[in-house]
């Protein structure tokens, strides 16, 4: 049985209760409750367990104990959940791993029927198909204009039919329809809208991120700023290599057209003065892969073993008739 008593008492254990868990926890997932039943909720409380907690509550009381534990503890980076308290959101605290506990919680959706003015979630069709329903009931298809004929004394749906667009109202026909066909759309549990992991504030795809995603987004944006760098001449750590490489390029290029030499454009010096040292190099590499190329590549012969002689029909030199 809940706790019984006063307005007054039940907020400071509300208060209690959330400053406990913010000052046990540091990962903490903003989940849209919209459409999840009391039965649901439990299941994922358990499922849950014993890693994490699941806090629901009115968002003014919830914004009120997160200001007075900011002031209690001088601990003011909980104050970034706050403006993620709109609508009804849930708290979920957590010790997991993020990109788990969040996958655990996608698991408890539960099917649910169109109701009346419900908003599409997604876009609903009616497969074709025998409908099981006497002929009595063409009404409702008639008023839908769903194409239908009678097979064997029940309708029957002749092609798909999309009977509710994604972010439409459920309208009376179409949830009367959709309930005598047993058919239900929807799904709906608690979905996770944000993430917030000591004091960071960041949306809950980022936990899709592979190692090598990571690695392919800071190469971007590294040779961004890098390009950046160059192209405003103003010096950066990531420019800097690209920046020796071109002066280098640029004093190789005058000691190539001038007299002027230094140790790095020696040896590009005398390669361009005698271009026949390109081709012995050249000769060189390819004698000595040629050479390597038949020892590699041939396989080792298997000695041969002398095949027995066959048995000869000779008598041996005795006749047959000895």
């Amino acid at each position: 049985m809940g706790f019984k008593g006063t307005k007054a008492e039940k907020k400071v254990i509300y208060d209690k209760k959330i400053c406990d868990l913010l000052e046990d926890y540091t990962q903490v997932l903003v989940c849209l409750a919209d459409n999840v039943g009391s039965n649901q909720l439990q299941s994922i409380r358990q499922g849950l367990r014993p890693d994490s907690v699941v806090l629901m509550g009115k968002n003014t009381m919830m914004k009120r104990s997160i200001r007075m534990y900011a002031e209690k503890s001088g601990n003011t980076a909980y104050l970034n959940i706050i403006q993620l308290l709109v609508g009804n959101v849930g708290l979920i605290f957590t010790k997991g791993d993020l990109k788990e506990v969040r996958e655990e919680v996608a698991k408890y959706k539960v099917g649910a029927p169109a109701r009346v003015g419900l908003v599409a979630p997604v876009d609903v069709v009616v497969p074709p198909g025998n409908t099981g329903l006497d002929p009595s009931q063409t009404s409702f298809f008639q008023v839908l204009n769903i194409p239908t004929k009678i097979n064997k004394g029940t309708v029957e749906i002749i092609t798909p039919v999309e009977l509710i667009k994604k972010g439409d109202k459920v309208g009376s026909s179409e949830a009367a329809l959709l309930a005598k066909l047993g058919i239900r759309p929807f799904s709906y549990g608690l979905i996770v809208q944000s993430v917030y992991d000591n004091g960071s504030v960041f949306n809950p795809a980022v936990l899709d991120l592979t190692e090598e995603d990571l690695i392919e987004k800071i190469a971007v944006g590294i040779s961004n700023v890098a390009a950046l760098s160059l192209a405003l001449s103003y010096p950066t750590l990531v420019a800097a290599p690209h920046a020796f490489i071109n002066g280098y390029k640029n004093v190789l290029a005058i000691a190539i057209a001038t007299d002027y030499s230094f140790p790095q454009a020696e040896k590009v010096k005398e390669y361009l003065e005698d271009p026949s040292k390109f081709a012995v190099a050249t000769v060189a590499v390819t004698t000595e892969a040629a050479a390597a190329a038949p020892a590699a590549a041939a396989p080792k012969e298997e000695e041969k073993k002398p095949e027995p002689e066959e048995e000869s029909d000779d008598d041996m030199g005795f006749s047959l008739f000895d």
